[in-house]
């Protein structure tokens, strides 16, 4: 299996403290029913770091079960303990899962050779194919082209989603790798620009929202249809960096409840519910696209 278009970074729905398991369904249908490749859930969209771990591997059965067969599911998964990581994910080997998409270790901010350490641990602990995620906004610490490099070596590492927000470290990581190997783009206004330099899609926060438009965008590029795809990127770039106004997801689950796709826009703390600017900010995009 290659890992290209678009994958939906999912959020988890709550209400009341508890997993709102019918607006996850809710937010499942309108993913299974759009053009995109797949979902990712409990990454960082889906708050996975404040999940009890019997939370996080019920929602991920849920998921998985409710994707069978349509989409490609690829898990939020890792801590900044590489013993806890693998503990809860001979967890996840029982659960019928496409990838998982593994974070660089966050806070205690390890060297690359800790890096390279961490993921082949991983590595060996699962038979599920790996996607690496580094995104240093979120962990303090910049895994480069080289480590990449040396992990894609490891069969069951077949790509990265890269948010380093650098499209020369995009570049590198793709002249270092095998052609095998996929990038895709963890930041949303910088889809188009990576795919330009050979990312193969985008692991994504506004396709919660606009599933079809940013799946047809990675199409279009992909068939050469140039035009077609910059002018998706302009129509709703305004709208995707308004997502990020303030920490993500606390925008897209605001987005959301207003689209009537999930009930509430509860988040867990620390994350509290948008401002009043800010949701008006999104009101009045989002006027132009529902």
């Amino acid at each position: 299996m290659e890992f290209k278009g678009c994958y939906t970074a999912i959020v988890t729905p709550f209400k009341n403290g508890k997993i709102d398991f019918k607006s996850l369904e809710k937010l499942l249908d309108y993913q299974i029913k759009s053009k995109v490749s797949g979902v990712v859930p409990c990454g960082s969209t889906g708050e996975g770091s404040v999940l009890k771990e019997d939370e996080y591997l019920e929602v991920l059965k849920f998921v998985a079960e409710k994707c069978k067969n349509k989409k490609t599911v690829i898990a939020g998964f890792g801590t900044n303990s590489t013993q806890k990581s693998i503990d809860t994910l001979l967890k996840i080997n029982r659960i019928k899962l496409d990838a998982v998409l593994a974070i660089v270790p966050y806070y205690n901010k390890p060297t690359q050779k800790g890096m390279v350490e961490h993921f082949k641990a991983i590595a060996e602990n699962t038979d599920k194919k790996i996607i690496l995620y580094n995104i240093p906004s979120r962990t303090g610490v910049n895994m480069v082209p080289q480590t990449v490099s040396e992990l894609a070596k490891i069969k069951n590492i077949v790509g990265i989603k890269e948010a380093s927000g650098n499209l020369d470290q995009v570049s590198e990581i793709i002249n270092l790798c095998p052609k095998s190997f996929s990038l895709l783009s963890g930041d949303d206004s910088l889809t188009l620009p990576m795919m330009s330099v050979g990312a193969k899609g985008v692991i994504s926060v506004a396709s919660n929202i606009i599933p079809n438009e940013i799946s047809l965008m990675c199409d279009y590029f992909t068939a050469g249809k140039i035009k077609k795809a910059y002018e998706i990127h302009h129509k709703y770039f305004k709208f995707i960096k308004n997502l990020f106004v303030e920490t993500n997801p606390i925008p897209v689950k605001y987005a959301l409840k207003k689209a009537r796709i999930i009930e509430d826009d509860e988040l867990k703390l620390p994350l509290t519910k948008i401002s009043a600017e800010n949701a008006k900010k999104i009101d009045d995009l989002m006027s132009d696209i529902f």
